[in-house]
């Protein structure tokens, strides 16, 4: 399969992250499999992995050979078959689980040694949204954001259908006026699973949920991670001469072995800096998948809608 890279796409990288133990769903997962894979690796919606949804979407807006997909070696006879695929250097083994943070440091680091000043975008690889093209269309929108404003980080924050207390959510701030685009705002707030009456509070006020899709420039991502958390920071910067070397699985693997569990929501965005913004997106819903209460109610109304759930195709 051949991609072309737009105009406008040649500085656009993306990173997915695979490499979660998906616990929570755990019990649905391996009815479906029969085995204790976790989610993004099941076939929950469909013959598609959701890392096959996950990968057929970022590549709408991000080139295939500049993406590159976080795992967990541990997962490996579930993943190697998924990503065979992959372009060279596509796939990054962590040698074990430890969060979300390491993920996306080791990622843009790696991403930084092709592209210094590249712009990321950041993807959970076991969320659904009905509508690809739209969602992957705010996507494009916050790649031109940070292009324009070169400090800015944008998180994507989907428009709420209820009030769904076990998301979180994002409290909505001043407008950025940057270019024409519209729904770009600052964050007042995070919110992370609110009881029921702040989520009807919420809902009601216009805050969002957080997609936790991240869009931002390399020197300012790494810039945020630095100042949140520096003993991590360090640990990684330490190692990274070893990229691209036969040395780095086990530079890198030495450095998970001693690194703390670091969550990126909780440990670099909840401070709010200043630097950090919000779009909203419309037009499409969205689930992260994370109970199988959701997940029934995706299949449901797939079924009563056929066209509903359906991924955006990417031009051969």
């Amino acid at each position: 399969m051949r991609h072309d890279t737009p105009r406008g796409m040649h500085n656009r990288w993306g990173l997915i992250l695979a490499g979660g133990d998906g616990t929570r769903l755990r019990p649905l997962t391996r009815r479906i499999e029969n085995d204790d894979r976790p989610k993004q690796f099941c076939r929950l919606l469909g013959h598609e992995t959701l890392l096959d949804r996950t990968r057929r979407r970022t590549a709408l807006v991000i080139p295939p050979e500049r993406t590159l997909v976080l795992v967990t070696r541990g997962h490996e006879r579930f993943y190697a078959p998924l990503l065979k695929d992959a372009p060279p250097g596509g796939v990054v083994r962590q040698a074990v689980n430890r969060g979300t943070a390491p993920a996306i440091l080791y990622g843009l680091l790696r991403v930084a040694a092709a592209a210094p000043m590249g712009a990321v975008g950041v993807f959970p690889s076991d969320h659904f949204a009905a509508d690809d093209a739209a969602f992957m269309g705010h996507v494009a929108v916050a790649f031109e954001v940070v292009r324009a404003r070169p400090d800015l980080i944008v998180l994507l924050g989907v428009e709420p259908d209820s009030s769904e207390p076990s998301y979180g959510w994002i409290e909505v701030g001043d407008r950025v006026p940057v270019g024409p685009w519209q729904g770009l705002c600052r964050v007042r707030r995070f919110w992370e699973k609110p009881p029921r009456p702040l989520a009807e509070m919420l809902l009601v006020s216009g805050a969002l949920w957080n997609s936790f899709v991240i869009v931002g420039g390399i020197p300012a991502l790494l810039g945020l991670i630095r100042h949140a958390v520096p003993a991590l920071f360090q640990a990684f910067d330490d190692a990274r001469r070893a990229i691209n070397t036969e040395s780095e699985p086990e530079t890198f693997s030495a450095v998970y072995m001693r690194i703390p569990s670091v969550d990126f929501s909780e440990r670099v965005l909840a401070p709010r800096p200043a630097n950090l913004a919000v779009l909203k997106v419309t037009g499409t819903a969205w689930s992260d998948l994370g109970d199988p209460g959701r997940v029934m109610t995706v299949l449901t109304r797939a079924r009563m809608e056929p066209k509903w759930a359906r991924p955006a195709v990417v031009p051969a």
